[in-house]
């Protein structure tokens, strides 16, 4: 069983962006990601001060993730994007655009915060996904920490 989509024609819509109004889950192992930031393996902040970059290191970690349990990125059913300033937001969202397909995208949120857990970090995405059982993988890896890698920046 696939995600359903639903984009009801009278409700506001977001024609730019990898959007849907609703995810209906898929059968599968439901995944509710840590909310994740440019931090690279040692927890040293990507990036700078470019949000673009930290939201690739935070969709590169939470892609990291996903994978160590069979997923990938197309698995998330919802997005949170939490960032720092307005400024940011037209950055973060073209990201998004690049890793999420159109017709597939989660449903997301947006909300401005004023500070995330370090003052460098700009932006944080929290994400839940859901795998079909068939691709999940379930081992004691997981827990190790392996295929441990660092962001692209």
């Amino acid at each position: 069983m696939k995600a359903i989509r639903i984009n009801p024609d009278n409700v506001w819509s977001d024609d730019d962006f990898p959007f849907n109004q609703a995810v209906v889950e898929p059968e599968g192992r439901r995944v509710h990601l840590t909310g994740q930031v440019a931090w690279n393996q040692n927890g040293e902040v990507v990036g700078g001060d470019d949000a673009k970059i930290q939201t690739e290191c935070a969709l590169d970690n939470i892609s990291k993730i996903l994978s160590n349990l069979g997923g990938t990125i197309a698995d998330i059913v919802s997005l949170t994007m939490y960032y720092v300033r307005y400024e940011d937001l037209n950055a973060i969202q073209r990201v998004r655009s690049l890793r999420f397909e159109k017709a597939t995208g989660p449903a997301v949120t947006g909300v401005q915060v004023t500070s995330l857990v370090d003052p460098e970090l700009l932006v944080e995405l929290t994400a839940v996904a859901v795998i079909p059982s068939k691709n999940f993988i379930e081992n004691d890896e997981h827990q190790k920490g392996a295929n441990k890698q660092k962001c692209r920046g």
